[in-house]
């Protein structure tokens, strides 16, 4: 019972060939929703700080806020990631 289970488990992430354009289509329009929402919350993320992002980073060489900010669009995209999963 357990054996059979495992293996069907194992093939439900596999598409057939006549649903493969359908999904195809959702996953470059859930691409593109999440993208876009990526991009706006960095403009906010840039917009809200009081200093310049890409100045800190690029020509002062501050790692540490580097860190922060990549820790901080990791969180945003794991959320985005979630939200599309559902």
């Amino acid at each position: 019972m357990i054996a059979e289970n495992l293996n069907l488990n194992a093939f439900a992430l596999i598409v057939k060939i006549d649903q493969l354009l359908e999904v195809l289509v959702t996953t470059l329009i859930f691409v593109l929703i999440g993208l876009v929402v990526f991009g706006i919350a960095f403009f906010i993320l840039e917009k809200i700080t009081p200093f310049s992002i890409r100045k800190e980073i690029e020509d002062d060489q501050n790692t540490a806020l580097g860190i922060v900010i990549g820790s901080m669009l990791i969180g945003i995209a794991l959320i985005i990631a979630a939200a599309i999963q559902g």
